[in-house]
């Protein structure tokens, strides 16, 4: 979703006189959690992260598994690209190598595979980009299950090759005015530190605060509590996402992530809208939500921005 004319204007006239919060340290960025989810595949195996219960009731009992793991590991239903038209612009990218894939596909992770491939779903971001030249994501990518240094090379030039130019090198966080001068769209965090090391176009793992909580009411206690000790020095995400238990799913065997989700949106969505974008020690930088499109969450995000021009 674009950003509307007049809001970018202000932007623009703030960001030329070099002194504006908003970047990508200050502003609210709105971000999607496991963003590939909705394309998770059906006929695939357990991932190799998981219990080794959990593999093997997959493979033995995979009619009745499978199905379950399914619906409470998805947590998005629009694709990426309808995604970032609808807004979100931290994209949450878990990446894995299934043990029975071919030897340079590359997948995507949450307790099972997805059928769309990383170089693929980086080159739809990359065509999506170039055709929104003033739009600028950031790319976490995380969890490399699976995936040896050889792996890690191979994902690393594969990011060079698609994106090449509009990567921004890790340094300061920039302005958006700078990164719009050198044509760069794509801070891309790796949460691996010995790759991070050998690559100046990789920026450090970007913390997650991740509540691990079935009741949003006790999220947001861990929320408002991980704020009371102050930010992280740079980029990190604050996610409004609910996860499950084993003792929720067996209480409830007939709901899913969406169902237990979808009823408690309105009560996350008010906590959003109380936030303050800024460097300030209580300020949040990135939220981030599962089941993007359900409601007004990135458009309330999108509006905390406004907070900016009022300093």
């Amino acid at each position: 979703m674009a950003r509307p004319e007049h809001f970018r204007k202000c932007l623009t006239r703030l960001l030329g006189e070099g002194a504006s919060p908003e970047s990508p340290l200050a502003s609210l960025r709105r971000g999607s959690h496991d963003t590939m989810t909705y394309c998770l595949d059906k006929k695939s195996p357990i991932a190799q992260s998981q219990s080794r219960l959990l593999q093997l009731l997959g493979k033995v009992l995979p009619c009745i598994t499978r199905p379950i793991v399914l619906k409470w590991s998805t947590t998005q239903v629009l694709g990426v690209t309808e995604q970032l038209d609808a807004g979100v612009r931290y994209l949450d990218l878990r990446v894995a190598h299934m043990p029975e894939g071919s030897e340079n596909n590359l997948h995507f992770v949450h307790m099972v595979y997805s059928t769309a491939l990383v170089e693929d779903t980086l080159t739809e971001i990359s065509e999506w980009l170039e055709s929104h030249p003033q739009e600028v994501v950031i790319l976490a990518c995380r969890d490399f299950d699976g995936l040896t240094d050889n792996l890690h090379e191979y994902l690393v030039a594969c990011i060079n090759n698609i994106f090449g130019d509009m990567l921004c090198p890790r340094g300061e966080v920039p302005t958006l005015n700078q990164l719009w001068t050198r044509g760069q769209q794509v801070i891309l965090s790796y949460e691996e530190a010995s790759v991070v090391s050998r690559h100046r176009e990789l920026w450090p793992g970007i913390p997650y605060w991740w509540g691990d909580q079935v009741k949003p009411q006790e999220l947001i206690h861990y929320l408002e509590h991980m704020k009371r000790c102050g930010r992280p020095g740079g980029l990190f995400v604050a996610g409004i996402n609910l996860t499950e238990n084993l003792t929720y799913i067996l209480a409830h065997p007939s709901e899913s992530l969406e169902k237990m989700t979808l009823p408690n949106l309105p009560y996350l969505r008010a906590w959003v809208r109380e936030q303050c974008p800024g460097p300030g020690v209580r300020c949040t930088n990135i939220i981030a939500g599962d089941f993007i499109g359900a409601d007004t969450f990135v458009s309330d995000v999108i509006r905390l921005n406004d907070k900016l021009l009022r300093c």
